[in-house]
């Protein structure tokens, strides 16, 4: 059996998955890999066959997607050319996490698509309802990246095809302790919202990781660095608490490794309120915005706040033996029936 794996390349959540998701799928099936997008900070330690500039969200200063940039940055002239000449009809199968090329491409050439990733978890009716409605966000979780069968991650097992986080063996294998700073990263704010605000609360350190410098600075207790991947596991592995956006893979790192966590949705994206719904119920504090006037939330998060213990297992091989199976399965009995008929 020949696969397509097809990677979302915008942020980092969906490549730091793949890493693990990857050798999984080489132990059982002969794979391939796509990756489209930009935005993100690390590289996959495999050969990537087909890399497309897909549709990307840029993140902005304020606390959400850039409209701006991320309008100017995509063309749907060259999606659509990327998606006529995605070679998915060589392959038997396209295992899908929330990539639009190959996904659109099997749907207009009826070829099987199956989605695992965290935002097929978010088509349950059954995980935690954000408060916030945005009816364009709605359409984009549902219509983006379509796919006959969606397999999903989420914080918990809220339904049989949810399946919890899958932790980064870079993680699992970290020394943790517990030293004097919070990690802090928050790549839709500029550095100075966010050491005007969170120099504000003494007595601690911040180590913030900004998509926005170029070189290590200080600034008061706010010591602001460029993303690197072992630096930034490093500081959460040994921090007292992390403040972060309200994704996935960060969010789930942080309380697997039992640091305290708090989460500041970015606006304008639903499946990060999605998430830090999810988050509130299983005891995470959520702010809807950094600013001046949440400062003694933090303060208080800070003095009072508590890990929320959770049991991530290694099941990252079962996982995709599921996944694999319940297609292989699906597409014997198919053609069993069209056999019949």
């Amino acid at each position: 059996m020949k696969i397509l794996y097809a990677i979302q390349g915008t942020g980092n959540g969906h490549l730091s998955r793949a890493k693990e998701v990857i050798p999984a799928l080489r132990s059982r099936v002969e794979v391939d890999i796509l990756v489209s997008g930009t935005q993100a900070d690390i590289e996959l330690p495999f050969d990537v066959k087909y890399n497309y500039k897909g549709l990307s969200f840029i993140f902005g200063k304020k606390g959400g997607v850039d409209v701006y940039n991320t309008i100017a940055t995509n063309s749907l002239k060259s999606v659509y050319s990327e998606i006529k000449k995605c070679p998915v009809h060589e392959y038997d199968l396209v295992v899908n996490d929330f990539e639009p090329i190959s996904a659109w491409a099997c749907k207009l050439r009826g070829v099987n698509c199956i989605s695992l990733s965290h935002q097929s978890a978010l088509l349950s009716d059954l995980v935690p309802q954000p408060g916030y409605r945005d009816f364009i966000g709605a359409m984009i979780l549902k219509y983006y990246a379509p796919s006959i069968q969606n397999f999903g991650f989420h914080f918990k097992k809220y339904d049989s095809s949810i399946y919890l986080p899958i932790i980064r063996r870079a993680i699992r294998e970290l020394e943790v302790s517990t030293e004097k700073h919070y990690t802090v990263y928050l790549p839709s704010y500029s550095d100075a919202k966010i050491i005007a605000v969170l120099s504000e609360i003494k007595g601690v350190t911040w180590e913030v990781f900004s998509k926005h410098c170029k070189r290590h600075y200080k600034k008061r207790n706010v010591v602001i660095k460029p993303i690197e991947s072992k630096s930034f596991e490093k500081s959460i592995a040994s921090s007292i608490g992390v403040v972060c956006g309200a994704g996935f893979e960060t969010p789930a790192e942080a309380l697997y490794l039992k640091k305290k966590l708090l989460v500041i949705p970015m606006k304008g994206q639903l499946e990060q309120h999605f998430n830090a719904a999810s988050l509130e119920d299983i005891g995470v504090p959520v702010l809807k915005k950094l600013k001046k006037k949440n400062v003694s939330k933090i303060k208080k998060w800070v003095k009072k706040g508590n890990v929320v213990e959770v049991v991530y297992p290694d099941r990252t091989q079962l996982i995709v033996d599921a996944v694999l199976s319940k297609y292989i399965i699906a597409t014997e009995l198919s053609n069993k029936l069209m056999h019949e008929i």
